[in-house]
């Protein structure tokens, strides 16, 4: 009897890449940073205020500021309060519902909830 190979869900690296990311300041370290340069994805995480001034203190030397959208990084705050939301509303966060067919009607209760 012939094995048949089911290949791993989630092994290996990533098959695509995001065209950019976006973070809170505890991602604007130099490692963070210079691993998205180097694979080519675009970021969108604010500067902390002592790296900027480093920055600054160090004149020429120090570079250039990192390109920053507030526009991009307002939507991302409007994903993270619906996520929150979400997760405030137990049985989704959870998954009480046990059954397959109750569970989307659940998530439909909530979006409608996010919603109002």
């Amino acid at each position: 009897m012939e094995k048949i190979r089911v290949p791993r869900i989630g092994a290996g690296r990533p098959r695509s890449r995001p065209n950019s990311v976006s973070a809170d300041k505890a991602y604007s370290n130099p490692r963070t940073l210079a691993y998205l340069r180097k694979r080519g994805i675009g970021h969108i995480i604010p500067e902390k205020v002592d790296q900027a001034l480093n920055r600054i203190k160090r004149g020429s030397h120090g570079g250039r500021p990192p390109g920053f959208d507030k526009k991009w990084y307002k939507q991302r705050n409007v994903v993270e309060r619906a996520i929150n939301k979400l997760k405030g509303f137990r049985t989704v966060a959870t998954r009480y519902d046990k059954r397959g067919h109750a569970f989307p009607g659940t998530v439909t209760f909530a979006i409608i909830w996010l919603r109002s």
